[in-house]
């Protein structure tokens, strides 16, 4: 065979994404996989995110208005009443916007803040502070302080429109769901992910669980499909589908977001993959772990909604008591709920469950409470 010819063969065999006849295939780096992997498993441990202040004495009197993307989503109500909670320890008025989604009831929000003596605005888990930016001005100059979390990616620009911006880190989680998917298929995966780009982290998770799969494992691969929040009940069973009869050598799905998992589990079973194409996916929603428990999905990435509401009210606080050490990052440990531990999130699971009670008194002794 001229080189020529050998070539254009490799090029054929790229193409059909199997490796050519007497090609060495790259050896899967298992030991760093499993290791990560490993380390998720464990309950966390609290590790304070900055110094102990009084927050009842510098936190009196002052209320706190929160803004969620939507009330309709339970991982996003969740957080809301545990930061309602979590603000009566601290005798901290914390009101959460009920709201269904429509950015016209965000701005109402806003302006009832204004007009009722609220010393802040937050805005949870995908509300783009920019998007109401007219608005967040008059509260600003009305002596408002803005603030947003679990909204974006550590990578991504902080949003100038808020004092305080609180990413958390999808990337991380991206590397943590590769390390999952090489350890559990030895390497040499074949991944169908399915975001949504209007979600504004979807594309850094993405591209750091795409590049930690290269790192590790040359011999995997994984394709993206797009499909937009309002298109889930719609499209993303049929994308689904037609994924796995295109490509029947697919061996590992990843939804983005964990609450997709439930319309990708018919896809899987008209096409006769069920039970054969695991699901591994990241947000700890409840019903998601409930599916690990009965075997359905594989892994669930969770993060504790009471974690995370009070790594939230612990940054807002410390901004409002004008302290000089409000983090730049949501401060929240990521725990893998597998067939070994999903029972500890409670049958049926809770949001809170399973990742052990550190947090609970680790920001109680940072807040001067114990």
């Amino acid at each position: 065979m001229g080189p020529a010819i050998g070539a254009a063969t490799g090029l054929l065999f790229a193409a059909l994404g199997v490796t050519a006849p007497g090609t060495a295939m790259a050896e899967a780096d298992l030991a760093t996989a499993t290791s990560v992997v490993e380390a998720h498993k464990a309950i966390p441990t609290f590790d304070p995110p900055g110094a102990p202040f009084d927050a009842k004495t510098c936190m009196a009197g002052k209320k706190i208005l929160s803004i969620p993307v939507t009330s309709a989503i339970p991982f996003v109500a969740g957080i809301e009443e545990a930061l309602v909670e979590a603000g009566k320890e601290v005798g901290v008025e914390v009101k959460t916007w009920q709201n269904q989604g429509n950015p016209t009831q965000w701005v109402q929000g806003v302006e009832y803040a204004v007009s009722n003596g609220y010393d802040a605005v937050g805005m949870t888990a995908g509300i783009i502070p920019s998007s109401l930016g007219p608005q967040l001005t008059a509260a600003r100059e009305a002596g408002l302080r803005i603030y947003a979390t679990h909204h974006a990616d550590v990578t991504d620009a902080p949003d100038p429109m808020a004092d305080l911006n609180l990413p958390i880190s999808y990337t991380e989680v991206g590397q943590i769901m590769a390390a999952w998917v090489i350890e559990q298929t030895g390497g040499a995966a074949n991944v169908l992910v399915i975001g949504s780009d209007d979600v504004l982290p979807s594309q850094p998770y993405w591209k750091s669980f795409q590049a930690e799969l290269t790192k590790l494992d040359p011999d995997s691969k994984a394709t993206y499909y797009n499909v937009t929040v309002p298109e889930w009940a719609t499209k993303i069973q049929t994308t689904t589908q037609s994924a796995l009869l295109s490509d029947p050598s697919i061996n590992y799905i990843m939804p983005l977001y964990d609450s997709m998992s439930q319309f990708i589990l018919p896809a899987l079973a008209i096409t006769g993959k069920r039970g054969q194409v695991p699901i591994a996916s990241f947000n700890g929603t409840p019903f998601v772990i409930d599916l690990v428990q009965n075997g359905d999905v594989a892994m669930d990435l969770g993060e504790s909604l009471g974690w995370i509401a009070r790594s939230t009210l612990d940054a807002y606080m410390r901004d409002l008591c004008g302290l000089d050490d409000a983090p730049d990052e949501l401060y929240v440990p990521f725990l893998i709920f597998d067939k070994d531990n999903a029972e500890t999130a409670g049958t049926p699971a809770d949001f809170d469950q399973g990742y052990g009670d550190a947090h609970v008194e680790g920001f109680r002794k940072l807040w001067g409470l114990e």
